[in-house]
């Protein structure tokens, strides 16, 4: 799940997309690969159900969603917009290349109950060029680790862990 303010949704939209259809998918002992594979036919066909019901929540489909064709288990990444908090696809966890776009225009309080409302928090990020929001949000996100201005870099040393359904707390 991404939260995107309401404003620049258009360009982060048109931005992800283009970034989504140049990413290599396939062997993932390949370098160059940027996704590989579901692990079995039965994950994959949890990612179908999750995007259809997505498309018939009312979220719109803008990219990817549908299988590969060729041998594996590969799915398109994909991305959906018009998403609302109350939609079964904003609560449940994909674990799959599925983006989800949650815009907001609301303020900072407001924003932060949204975010802290969700039951998985393995990971989140802020991005803003205000780093006093930016480090004021992410003292208050409720998330095994949270990046500020950047998302998955972090040292194999860190300590590691999540909250609610995705965790334990920290190492």
């Amino acid at each position: 799940r991404i939260f995107v303010h309401r404003k620049i949704v258009p360009e982060f939209l048109a931005r992800a997309t283009a970034l989504t259809t140049k990413m290599v998918i396939g062997d993932p002992l390949d370098r160059s690969t940027a996704h590989g594979p579901q692990n079995h036919a039965a994950h994959l066909d949890k990612l179908l159900e999750y995007i259809k019901r997505g498309v018939a929540e009312g979220a719109t489909l803008v990219a990817g969603g549908k299988r590969l064709d060729r041998p594996g288990y590969f799915l398109q990444p994909t991305i959906f917009s018009d998403v609302t908090d109350d939609m079964w696809i904003a609560q449940e966890e994909s674990f799959g290349p599925i983006m989800i776009i949650l815009p907001f225009d609301c303020a900072e309080e407001e924003l932060l109950r949204r975010v802290n409302q969700l039951e998985f928090a393995l990971a989140g990020g802020v991005f803003t060029n205000d780093i006093n929001k930016a480090l004021r949000f992410s003292q208050r996100m409720e998330a095994g680790t949270v990046f500020v201005n950047t998302y998955n870099k972090t040292d194999v040393g860190a300590p590691f862990g999540g909250f609610k359904q995705s965790g334990f707390g920290k190492d």
